[in-house]
């Protein structure tokens, strides 16, 4: 059986918490994670319609976990590829896998070969997850920037990311890149230079913006630049890349594994971002690192999402090799911890987590916790040039 709940985080963003239960009695959590696209209600419309998604699982063996993956996707005209139903299917599919876990009694790296490291290191966003300070700080102030950096490493962080580049149009002149150069200059000053810094375009630059961005913030060593334009932009993210020393990030909006074969062979990015709430789950996520695997591109699953979701990129992380940070935040909500029972094991002082012994992906979801918090949409963050015009948020 398939059943879902929607909690609300405000800012017009929901937890979607998934949940499959097998005829053996084991109930698994599929999700609960931060609806980034805006599109909650057709997430859940996806799923709660039962057309076709889980119409085609009830009463499957959920074992078969390949099998029912090629069964959601397959079937479908466009192949699943569409981000709302490729999330649904994401969910559905994290799910199958913590059953199989729990069936075994095994944690899902166990399922994949094992574990390939000690301890995965955890980076967050400015202001830890409050959406007002990451999203909302004018990148005019810099000395705001530089208090939140500031902040970040005093809660024990060795890496943080930011959004320290304005939204802009297509060509501009040289006073959002100074901008940006300033704010990037003041945490850089900050937190002196062995803390990792992470820059997030938020893919607003067009191509001829990100490259001055790129180039502009190279002097400060960033552990990654973000989406520095449109990711369906495969040429321009492969000449940004070829053209700069920091290495250039992207795929949390790719949903189709050809999408990411395209951007590895082009060489689009030297760190990978797939969101494996979005791109198809756990079983499309470990094709992908095989992807990067070949073309040694780094892993950094996109995950500014809820408890289960970070759980899921923390079994994904301790089972392929070339993962290298997981992106975590933990100051969106009071409940966060309330609605999810998380038996991976955090170190404060250094922020980095331990494996877990439990079986399947280590979580209980809370569902009387769930029911507290009911979803309520608002409107979606916007974005206006100075003259008016809707730019990228």
């Amino acid at each position: 059986s398939v059943g879902f709940a929607v909690v609300g985080l405000g800012f017009g963003k929901g937890l979607v918490a998934l949940a499959v239960a097998a005829a053996a009695g084991v109930a698994a959590g599929g999700f609960a994670r931060r609806q980034v696209c805006g599109y909650t209600g057709d997430v859940l419309g996806a799923i709660e319609q039962a057309v076709d998604i889980a119409v085609l699982l009830v009463g499957q063996d959920p074992r078969r976990i390949e099998h029912l993956w090629q069964m959601m996707f397959r079937p479908h005209f466009w192949h699943g590829s569409g981000s709302v139903r490729s999330t649904a299917m994401s969910g559905i599919a994290i799910a199958l896998w913590d059953i199989a876990g729990k069936l075994l009694g095994v944690p899902c790296p166990s399922l994949w070969g094992g574990r390939v490291r000690d301890y995965i290191r955890l980076y967050c966003h400015l202001g830890g997850g409050r959406m007002e300070d990451f999203y909302e700080t004018p990148v005019a102030n810099a000395d705001r920037f530089a208090d939140l950096a500031r902040e970040a490493v005093a809660n024990g962080y060795s890496a943080f990311k930011s959004m320290a580049v304005p939204a802009t149009s297509a060509l501009e002149g040289s006073a959002p890149i100074a901008a940006a150069e300033q704010a990037v200059a003041r945490m850089r000053d900050a937190v002196g230079p062995h803390i990792d810094i992470m820059v997030d375009c938020h893919a607003r630059p067009s191509p001829a913006m990100g490259l001055q961005f790129a180039k502009a913030l190279e002097p400060y060593r960033l552990y990654f630049l973000e989406e520095p334009c449109w990711p369906e932009m495969v040429d321009s993210l492969s000449h940004i890349n070829a053209s700069v020393s920091t290495p250039i990030a992207t795929g949390e909006r790719l949903t189709h594994l050809s999408q990411f074969r395209e951007l590895f062979a082009a060489r689009g990015c030297e760190v990978a971002q797939p969101d494996i709430t979005h791109c198809g789950g756990l079983s499309a996520a470990r094709k992908i690192a095989a992807l990067a695997e070949a073309h040694r591109i780094a892993l950094a699953p996109h995950n500014p999402q809820g408890p289960v979701s970070t759980a899921v990129s923390f079994e994904f992380g301790f089972s392929q090799a070339e993962y290298i940070i997981c992106e975590t935040v933990g100051n969106d909500v009071e409940w966060r911890s309330d609605v999810v029972q998380d038996h991976h094991s955090l170190d404060k002082k250094t922020c980095t987590v331990t494996h877990s012994d439990k079986p399947g992906l280590g979580v209980e979801i809370n569902e009387v916790a769930v029911k507290k918090h009911p979803f309520q949409q608002e409107l979606p963050q916007q974005v206006f040039y100075a003259d008016g015009s809707v730019g990228d948020w």
